[in-house]
């Protein structure tokens, strides 16, 4: 059998087990399997990263930060775009098939050991994303790496990543989400994702609504750890349009860096490149010492942040961005407008059940001339009525399509008519996926071919 096969396989198993959206606050389910593996995930150094909004784009800030110092790293994130491997990085790649494959082996007997003690307990077996963080730990305790940058995938205090210890916190934008699962306000929201700061870390985090800053407050002097809020602590002093990006300035907990270049779009992702900076210098020297400035540029220059205001076609032009909250969808409305020289937009929508769908498309309403509705290929997906009877009560014209192939095409030929026209494709982090390989498979980078 074939490393990639193996892999797949890997894939495949741990697809017949709950899925990422079945989510118990039981983290001592995945402790127990790490103690029987003699606790891989304290071999290494652990930037713990939560929030609402840009955890995985400041995570890959962080981790490329990391790479640029010389430090071998790791990175999980997710969801994925494409194929599960892409959540485990090692030093900026997706995790070897092969040794995916071999942590999985090393891992599964102890795995039977756990479903069974589980089962006599009356409890679930060990889900998808429980076996998948302890994957991430293996696989990086095998390779094995410096440090590990590490994306919650669920609030804070009862996520499976919480069984690693964080030297530094990072805190995202708090926002409303999961509130079935996480809480009803800010305040509940926060104090879960609180949860990740550890005895004695470095938490560093974004300006926050004033109950997550109260929440995060409480936590850390509680933990005996300290505290740098952006505005405070760091600041992002100046942000301008660059080719391809923005240049920044910024002022971190320890040194100035000046005339930055950091190849995304958007005003929140210059926000995230200042609070990844902060979040390397606690790690490196507790934050009292500066980076080396051309260090820290050639960290921020070799970034990127797939599906994230990610150009996927030319002749029209095609972003797609993985906003899949109002939140997020607030700041992909602000950097369209920001970041590019585009009349009308064209959204192609597609959103998961669950999510909320009038919050989204409302807010992009405004932002756009038409709205291409569709259903993301997952058995998750919303009703593409839904998103229609939103657009329609924001008066902006809709049409409805089985899939996305032809919303695509749809929209393609609607932008095309005109070169002040550009499309953008966003809803979920599924829908950002589909389009990244339907854009590859029709190089709509060759233009438009209708």
């Amino acid at each position: 059998m074939s490393d990639r096969s193996r892999a797949d396989a890997v894939y495949a198993a741990l697809l017949q087990r709950q899925g990422e959206q079945w989510v118990q606050p039981r983290v001592e389910r995945t402790r127990r399997v790490l103690e029987l593996l003699d606790d891989p995930q304290r071999t290494y150094r652990v930037i713990h990263v939560t929030g609402t909004n840009g955890k995985t784009s400041t995570s890959r800030i962080i981790e490329s930060l990391l790479r640029a110092l010389g430090l071998r790293t790791g990175l999980f994130t997710s969801p994925h775009l494409e194929r599960f491997t892409e959540r485990i990085l090692i030093d900026g790649e997706p995790v070897a098939d092969a040794a995916i494959a071999d942590a999985w082996d090393e891992i599964e007997p102890f795995v039977q050991i756990v479903d069974a003690e589980l089962e006599a307990a009356g409890d679930a077996p060990l889900t998808f994303f429980e076996l998948l963080t302890v994957l991430a730990f293996v696989a990086c305790a095998d390779a094995p790496i410096d440090v590990l940058v590490l994306e919650v995938g669920m609030g804070g205090a009862w996520d499976s990543t919480n069984t690693a210890d964080g030297d530094v916190a990072v805190f995202t934008p708090i926002d409303i989400d999961h509130a079935d699962r996480l809480g009803s306000t800010i305040a509940e929201i926060a104090t879960v994702k609180a949860g990740i700061i550890k005895e004695g870390a470095a938490v560093v985090s974004a300006a926050q609504p004033e109950e997550a800053r109260r929440a995060i407050l409480a936590r850390a002097e509680k933990m005996h750890a300290s505290v740098a809020f952006a505005g405070d602590g760091f600041t992002l002093e100046t942000q301008t349009l660059a080719v391809g990006g923005q240049l920044l300035t910024v002022r971190g907990v320890a040194g100035s860096y000046p005339e930055l270049y950091l190849p995304l779009y958007g005003a929140h992702q210059g926000q995230n490149a200042a609070l990844a900076i902060a979040a390397v210098e606690s790690l490196i020297g507790g934050g009292a010492q500066p980076l080396n400035p051309e260090v820290v540029s050639d960290g921020l220059g070799a970034t990127t942040s797939p599906g994230r205001l990610q150009l996927l076609g030319t002749a029209p032009t095609v972003l797609v961005d993985a906003a899949h909250n109002p939140h997020g969808a607030r700041a992909l409305v602000a950097a369209l407008d920001e970041a590019f020289d585009i009349d009308e937009w064209g959204a192609v929508v597609g959103i998961l059940s669950g999510k909320d769908t009038a919050g989204i498309v409302s807010t992009l309403a405004p932002a756009v001339a038409r709205v291409f509705a569709t259903a993301p290929d997952s058995d998750r997906a919303a009703d593409p009525d839904a998103i229609a009877d939103v657009a329609e009560a924001a008066d902006v014209p809709v049409t409805v399509h089985p899939t996305l192939e032809d919303a695509a095409d749809a929209a393609r030929a609607w932008a095309a008519e005109s070169d002040r026209r550009a499309v953008v494709m966003t809803g979920s982090v599924v829908l950002a996926g589909e389009a990244i390989r339907l854009s590859e498979l029709e190089d709509w980078k060759a233009g438009w071919q209708g």
